[in-house]
Formats: structure tokens, C-alpha cells, sequence
């Protein structure tokens, strides 16, 4: 008996998100199917992939110094960042600004953000230092400092969207990160007084949670699930936002990847160990409804680019 083909298709589509300025410019969302079925109906934008570089410098991991070797400044890490095979964007992350870690100042990470706003040429996303209080007061800086560069600012968060949200969203055009924990409702919850707030949905991009392959996973997977079925099936405009997804925070921060050869030789090389971990986790990730990944290693980047080519 011949297979007769059903396309599922939907009426309803993922905003899509701009990001970035000129030939650079990169697209989040847009698609009206589930991730990769492209045989129900082609993505309209492939999912995109972007390199992590922090204010605090490079990691100790042999292949990311080999890669960044001779790069002193944030400038030259930056364009070395937006060199990666595969790279779409490149993200900053200013985890010096923790009160409980580096506390550096404003303005040093804003001298920070404006060298390596000025160095690259591709999309830029900037995530903050994850303490609510320093990034109410941070984020803000940093979308003036960027006016014009139509930039990603990740993220806000309950405790302090209407600050994120206001001056990114509002008042210097950029795009807003709307962050929340792993659960369906309070990314939705967020997204609706975001909205309330006057950023536009079409300026919002989720950044819904995450963690590595193995730990407490299937929760992230079953959010991204419900929130894509939710937008597509239902039509819910609180949940059509694309997701953007932080894979190197979570993937490089477990012990498979920290455990050094000396007290684990049995798990063999600490590169490969991370590289896997953070190619497992953002293939996951991107199966499950992520638009974007941010990824630190440049072998992972290159990986998980080839991979998004050959499923569109």
C-alpha cells in the first residue's frame, strides 16, 4: 500500500526577529511547522548559532586558547569570535558585572561593550551578569550604548523587565530578551506584561531556560514542546516569540566538562568531554523549538552549523 504524505500545517507562525544591521543581518523564527519538518512545510529561517565570548576573558580550555592565540584585547577576541566556521552572531556575556563574583563596574563593562560593539560587523547579543539588580541597572547602559546596532539584550526577567524592557525595548529599539525558568506559563506570563509594557512582541525574543544533557533535560524539553505546540496549534500570540537558548552556560559549568584528566583519566580528554556536551545539549535544544543557540567552543559551533544545513 502506498504512503500518502499529510503535511501538518498551521495557520499560525513564529514572529519573526531581526537582528543585527546591513548584508549581516540574521532572522529568528518565522517558521509555521515544528523544528526541522521540513517536509510538512519549509523554515523560513534556519535556526542560527552564536559564539560566547565573556568580559572575563578566555576559558581554560586547550582548544579555545589554540583559537584565540595572539588575542590580547576584547576587540581582537570579538573579531576572532566572528571569524568561527559556522557563526551567525557573536554573544558577549558580562559575567564580571556578579556582585558576588569580579563586581566590576558599569562602566567598565560598558567600555567593554562599546569596544566590542564597534569591532565586529556581524548581529551582537549581550547578556548580562544574571544578578537582577546589577542588570536593572546594566542593561539599560548597554542598549544606549549600542543605539542604532538593533541588538539583542539578554535578558529581563520578572524581577526586572520593566527597567531591561523600557530602555531596550522602548526607548533605544533594540531587541529584548524576556527570560524565565524552564516553565511554559511564566515564559508566557512575562511575554504578556512585557507586552502591557509597550515593547512590541515582534522585538521579543524568549530565552525559556536551559541545562546540560542529563541534568533535569527532559523538563527543558517538554517546555519547548508545549510552548511551540501552543504557538503554532493554537495560535497563542503570547507564545510566538522565537527562542533563543544560552547552551554554553549550562554545558561547560558541568562536572563532564570541569573534571580535570588528572582526577578523571578514565573519561578521557577534557576538550572533547566539553565539546560533546555542548554539541549534545544544543542539538537537543534545536530539535525541541529553539530559533538560536549560543555556543562557546569553535569545533562545536562548526558541528552544530553543518548539522542545522544538512536538516533544512
Amino acid at each position: 500500500m502506498p504512503f500518502n504524505q499529510k503535511p501538518q500545517k498551521f495557520n499560525a507562525n513564529i514572529n519573526t526577529v531581526e537582528i543585527g544591521c546591513g548584508d549581516k543581518a540574521i532572522k529568528l523564527g518565522g517558521e509555521n511547522t515544528f523544528p526541522f519538518y521540513t517536509f510538512d512545510a519549509p523554515m523560513e529561517n534556519a535556526p542560527k548559532v552564536g559564539v560566547e565570548i565573556s568580559d572575563m576573558g578566555l576559558a581554560n580550555v586547550p582548544g579555545i586558547q589554540e583559537y584565540y592565540a595572539g588575542a590580547t584585547t576584547m576587540a581582537e577576541i570579538a573579531k576572532k569570535a566572528e571569524a568561527v566556521e559556522g557563526a551567525d552572531f557573536v554573544c558577549l556575556r558580562l559575567e564580571g558585572g556578579d556582585p558576588n563574583g569580579a563586581d566590576k563596574s558599569v562602566d567598565e563593562l560598558i567600555a567593554i561593550v562599546k569596544e566590542v560593539g564597534d569591532a565586529v560587523t556581524c548581529p551582537l547579543v549581550v547578556e548580562g551578569c544574571k544578578n537582577v539588580e546589577k542588570d536593572a541597572e546594566l542593561l539599560p547602559k548597554v542598549a544606549e550604548v549600542l543605539q542604532g546596532k538593533n541588538a539583542l539584550v539578554l535578558s529581563a526577567r520578572e524581577e526586572n523587565y520593566k527597567a531591561v524592557g523600557a530602555a531596550a525595548g522602548l526607548a533605544y529599539n533594540q531587541k529584548v530578551g524576556a527570560e524565565s525558568a524552564v516553565d511554559i506559563n511564566l515564559a508566557k506570563q512575562l511575554n504578556v506584561v512585557m507586552t502591557q509594557l509597550g515593547v512590541k512582541a515582534q522585538d521579543i525574543v524568549m530565552n525559556v531556560g536551559s541545562a546540560a544533557v542529563g541534568y533535569g533535560f527532559e523538563y527543558v524539553v517538554s517546555t519547548m514542546d508545549r510552548i511551540k505546540g501552543a504557538a503554532l496549534s493554537q495560535n497563542d500570540n503570547m507564545l510566538q516569540m522565537p527562542i533563543i537558548t544560552t547552551v554554553a552556560d549550562e554545558s561547560w559549568s558541568v562536572k563532564e566538562a570541569m573534571a580535570s584528566e588528572e582526577d578523571m583519566p578514565e573519561w578521557g580528554s577534557l576538550e572533547e568531554r566539553g565539546i560533546s556536551m555542548e554539541v549534545q545539549t544544543a542539538a537537543a535544544v534545536l530539535a525541541s523549538g529553539s530559533d538560536a543557540v549560543i555556543l562557546k567552543h569553535p569545533q562545536s559551533v562548526a558541528t552544530i552549523s553543518k548539522m542545522i544545513k544538512e536538516l533544512m
